[in-house]
C-alpha cells in the first residue's frame, strides 16, 4: 500500500536546501524506468537518481565503466516521465567523463538537456574544481561526488572505504570545501567515514547525500536492488534490506511454471472468443477453401 506522500509540488534544490535548513533528512534511491518512478514518487522519494549502477544490478556488465551512454539517456528519460515532480538526478557516464574540461562540460549539458532531469552527478576530486565552475557556469546543477569514485575504481582492487585516517579525511574535507566554493549545488559522499560525512555536512552550506556513509548527512541514498534484495552490483555493508525481491520473484516464476505445465494456465473460460456464431462460419469457409 502507498503512503499518501504524493508530491504535488516540484522537489526543486530550493526545496532541498530548505531540508537542509530545517535539518529535516531526505530520501534518493536509484531508480532504472519509469514506473518505479512513480511508484517512487507516490511513496514520497524526495531524490531519484538515475545511476550508472544500472550498468551492473540492470544489463549484468562487470562495472559501471562499461554503461553504453544510449542507454543512460534513455532510462533517464523514462525515470522523469514516470516522477515529474521528483527531483531527478543523471548520472555522467564514465564514457562521458574522459576529455578536458569543455568537452566534459559539453557532455554534461548534453545530458542534462536530453532528459530533462533536474541536475547531473559527476564523480571528482578537488582538483576537479575548475571542472565544476565550468559546469555550474553552463547553467547545469552539479552535484559532486567525492570519496568512493566506482567510475575510477580498479576491478583487481575492489571497493575500499575512504577517510578512515586523519590525512585522508582531511583531504576530503577540503575537497569538499573546494567544490562548494566552486559552485557545486550537491555533494555526494560515498563509502566515507561516518566521522568525515558529519564534518562535512555540518560546514557545508548546501545539501549532502551520504551513500554507506553514516547517519549524518542531509539525504541517503541506496541502490535500489540492495534494499530490495534483488542481487547484483555491490551492496555496501550495513545497508538496510527492505524486502526480499529475489525470494519473492522466485516463487511466483515457480508457480507460473508449475502452472503451465500442469495445464491450469491459461484457461478457455479466460480466453478470447469469436462473436457467436462466427466460428460456424469459420468452419464452412475452411471447408469451402
Amino acid at each position: 500500500m502507498l503512503l499518501s506522500m504524493t508530491m504535488h509540488e516540484k522537489m526543486t534544490l530550493d526545496a532541498l536546501m530548505q531540508c537542509k535548513r530545517a535539518g529535516r533528512k531526505f530520501s534518493v534511491l536509484t531508480c532504472y524506468d519509469a514506473r518505479t518512478a512513480a511508484i517512487m514518487e507516490s511513496a514520497g522519494v524526495e531524490v531519484l537518481l538515475v545511476g550508472d549502477t544500472s550498468a551492473e544490478v540492470v544489463l549484468g556488465l562487470p562495472t559501471t565503466r562499461e554503461m553504453p551512454v544510449e542507454f543512460l539517456l534513455t532510462v533517464t528519460s523514462a525515470v522523469r516521465r514516470g516522477a515529474p515532480h521528483s527531483h531527478v538526478m543523471a548520472d555522467l557516464p564514465f564514457a562521458w567523463r574522459q576529455g578536458d574540461i569543455r568537452t566534459v562540460t559539453d557532455w554534461v549539458r548534453h545530458l542534462y538537456q536530453e532528459t530533462g532531469s533536474d541536475s547531473v552527478k559527476v564523480e571528482v576530486t578537488g582538483q576537479d574544481a575548475a571542472l565544476v565552475e565550468s559546469i555550474r557556469d553552463a547553467g547545469v546543477p552539479v552535484v559532486a561526488h567525492l570519496g568512493l569514485l566506482p567510475q575510477q575504481v580498479d576491478p583487481s582492487e575492489g571497493y575500499r572505504a575512504r577517510g578512515r585516517d586523519a590525512v585522508s579525511a582531511r583531504q576530503l574535507i577540503e575537497d569538499a570545501r573546494r567544490l562548494e566554493d566552486a559552485g557545486a549545488a550537491m555533494l555526494l559522499v560515498e563509502a566515507v567515514a561516518s566521522e568525515v560525512a558529519r564534518e562535512i555536512t555540518t560546514h557545508a552550506s548546501i545539501p549532502v547525500i551520504g551513500c554507506a556513509a553514516g547517519p549524518h548527512c542531509d539525504g541517503t541514498v541506496v541502490v535500489l536492488h540492495d534494499m530490495l534484495g534483488w542481487g547484483g552490483g555491490h551492496p555496501p555493508r550495513g545497508v538496510k534490506q527492505y524486502l526480499d525481491l529475489s525470494r519473492l520473484l522466485g516463487e511466483a516464476f515457480v508457480a507460473y511454471v508449475a502452472d503451465i505445465h500442469a495445464g491450469r494456465f491459461p484457461q478457455e473460460a479466460d480466453a478470447i472468443h469469436m462473436k457467436p456464431g462466427e466460428y460456424e462460419k469459420l468452419t464452412s469457409l475452411v471447408g469451402e477453401g
